[in-house]
């Protein structure tokens, strides 16, 4: 297995090598060096998983070296390979090993280039060593990676100030989520006393119905646990709550942003909520609180979405939507349903993704939706890509023939697992995710509505103006809330820009959208049973409910139809609001008012947490800054210090007239005070 710790490690001598060398070793050589490290690690891995798909695989731990030895706490670094860690290797490394493709035209006037690929690289092998962990505090090393590599990825333009202040939040609410993940883990250390994954998963069934006491009351140990994991997953994954960060995150390049949203980073508190399921699976309560968070989380997302002008926003909102169906499957018990979600969704949310981005570069950085329209005919292929990629989201199908893109099996086999389950939580979960299609379909065709068709309205946007007059620098995009009496209100086409036409991507950015697009309408069809029915796949790695299975596929028909229905509405309300009646969005928009306005501000999440957290906290900073640092310690402390000194030479000084009578005077006084002290 020593093609395992070549996949792992090559990333890591890549990052490592391209961030060292830098301009030494100039832009190409480090592209060339880390975009086929990203290609070796990628072959080297589909034959894993292929061979677990076959049958002919068994899970493997490969040693890599010693690593704590203190008292009773005893684990290695050492790298687990089962069918949930090969899922996730070819999901992490194919879209990373693309995506380092695709950057190589996106990020090609960036002058700097090396630094962008060396953290592209270290992104990836965080993510890798997270996947692979045989022990919690391995799992953590690889989580905090990916923590570090998204903050320098995110932050990587670092003179643009919103760039900046997007990767320090995505920092600190990360940090909120990992407190409760540290929590859990030295909560998971005390119940189990060990570290060890597959120890803590064969022992976890003994603790049903165990107490535990926590902050003065008496709790069920397994429900504990799981809720403090969960948290983490929480933050790392962008839910409810814990979710402000994400849409932010699109201050990075769209190449991080297609890294980090469907690959890597977001699915890493879905991957341990699934490799942990042995444990969440005696915690009833935990895991009716991830189903009803990762509902609430799809259906809020979605209605955000639905009113965002940003093209990178609407597939942002769109991540965290989709992230809530991954979450509340794992929460009915469906946990191969969330995994094989995961696996189509990182295929066409890479490919939305990249797809953005490639009419943003045809755009000359315009990201506003509003200045785009009728591109189809000026960037055909990337056209047809994202047309690939919604198809797949929405989930477009024919349940009769049980073919259909990407999105049609994986999210259909989730609402049928959420309404077979039965409980109350999954008959929530149900009906939240049945509707949260019906608004993924309509602003999934909304966005390639505003993109591709209607008028061309792309003459109107100052990037563009910029673009004709010579004037190469981009500006700042910004997806400010004009309200919905501004809804398609925009200005008439300048003179001298009504010429400008848009330009296809470089050959590098349109094969990886080639291969995407590929993924994106046959991996669930392909995929569907081996993900969903073959309990010896998973072999173990996941706990697999083979009565969930069988009642999934007994469900009544008008459920199994539900989610193409639904796709169905969402779909001609877009058409009808876009295109039949360009107007019939504004007058929507006027109409609903408050509740238009409540969305497009993202449920005023971020104002409320700057009243309630920042502002207290930067009030609490100041304080302690002013009253305590300057007022009180530096007072008395060294400035104090440095007073009195000062005052003393101040007063010696003028002892040092000059005049030998003067020291005389001195010395006589000082001999005066040494005999009285010695006589009285």
């Amino acid at each position: 297995m020593n093609s395992i710790v070549l996949i792992v490690f090559a990333p890591l001598v890549a990052a490592i090598v391209g961030g060292l060398g830098n301009r030494m070793l100039g832009a190409t050589v480090v592209k060339s060096i880390t975009t086929g490290a990203l290609f070796l690690s990628a072959a080297l891995s589909w034959p894993i998983f292929l061979a677990f798909v076959a049958g002919g695989a068994e899970a493997t731990v490969v040693p890599v070296m010693d690593w704590v030895r203190s008292g009773d706490l005893v684990f290695d670094w050492a790298l687990r390979v089962d069918a949930l860690t090969a899922v996730m290797l070819v999901v992490i490394t194919t879209v990373s090993a693309l995506v380092h493709l695709y950057s190589w035209g996106y990020m090609e006037e960036d002058p700097d280039q090396p630094r962008f690929f060396a953290y592209l690289s270290l992104f990836t092998f965080a993510m890798l060593m997270l996947v692979t962990a045989d022990n919690l505090v391995q799992m953590f090393f690889g989580w905090e990676g990916v923590g570090l590599a998204s903050y320098l990825l995110i932050g990587f333009w670092f003179r643009k100030p919103s760039a900046n202040a997007a990767a320090i939040k995505a920092f600190v609410v990360n940090r909120v989520g990992d407190l409760g993940f540290i929590l859990g883990i030295f909560g998971t250390y005390l119940v189990f006393g060990t570290v060890s994954i597959p120890e803590i998963l064969a022992a976890a069934p003994g603790m049903s119905g165990a107490t535990i006491g926590f902050l003065g009351w008496r709790v069920q140990t397994m429900d504990l646990l799981c809720i403090l994991l969960f948290i983490g997953a929480m933050g790392k994954s962008a839910q409810l709550g814990l979710h402000t960060w994400l849409p932010d995150a699109m201050e990075g390049p769209t190449p991080v942003s297609a890294l980090i949203h469907a690959a890597t980073m977001v699915t890493a508190g879905v991957f341990m909520v699934c490799r942990l399921s042995p444990m969440f699976e005696t915690a009833p309560v935990a895991l009716a609180m991830v189903t009803i968070v990762g509902a609430a989380t799809c259906i809020f997302a979605a209605t955000v979405g639905t009113t965002q002008w940003d093209i990178k926003r609407v597939i942002a909102y769109s991540t965290c939507s989709q992230l809530g169906y991954m979450f509340f499957a794992a929460g009915v018990g469906a946990y191969g349903a969330a995994m094989f979600h995961l696996f189509t969704h990182a295929f066409f949310k890479a490919l939305l993704f990249l797809g953005a981005g490639s009419v943003i570069h045809a755009m000359h950085h315009e990201q506003d939706m509003r200045y785009y329209g009728a591109l189809r005919r000026e960037i055909p292929l990337t056209f047809w890509a994202m047309m690939a990629g919604t198809l797949a989201i929405t989930g477009v199908g024919i349940y009769w023939l049980q073919a259909g893109f990407a999105g049609f099996h994986s999210k259909d086999a989730i609402l049928e697992a959420a309404f077979a389950r039965g409980t109350e939580s999954g008959n929530f979960a149900f009906f939240m995710g049945a509707f949260a299609a019906l608004l993924t379909s309509f602003y999934s065709w909304r966005l390639i509505f505003l993109t591709f068709f209607g008028e061309a309205r792309w003459a109107a946007s100052e990037h563009i103006q910029h673009a004709v007059h010579g004037q190469h620098e981009p500006l700042d995009a910004e997806n400010e809330d004009l309200g919905p009496s501004h809804e398609h209100s925009l200005p008439a086409n300048p003179e001298g820009t009504a010429g400008y036409h848009p330009h296809e991507s470089p050959l590098s950015m349109l094969i990886p959208l080639g291969l995407l697009a590929l993924g994106a309408i046959f991996a669930g069809w392909v995929f569907s049973p081996t993900f969903l029915d073959d309990a010896e796949f998973w072999g173990g790695s996941i706990y697999y409910n083979e009565g969930l299975i069988h009642a999934m596929h007994a469900v009544p028909l008008w459920v199994k139809l539900t989610a193409t229905v639904v796709m169905l509405i969402g779909l001609f309300a877009a058409w009808l609001a876009y295109i039949r009646d360009p107007d019939l969005s504004r007058r929507g928009a006027e109409q609903l008012g408050p509740v238009y306005r409540l969305f497009c501000n993202k449920w005023y999440f971020d104002e409320i947490y700057h009243v309630i957290f920042v502002k207290p906290a930067f009030w609490l900073g100041r304080l302690f800054w002013r009253r305590g640092d300057v007022g009180l310690i530096d007072r008395f402390g060294p400035d104090g210090a440095a007073w009195v000194v000062a005052q003393g030479a101040g007063a010696a000084k003028r002892f040092q007239s000059g005049y030998v009578t003067s020291y005389a005077l001195v010395m006589l006084l000082g001999l005066v005070a040494a005999v009285t002290w010695v006589l009285f």
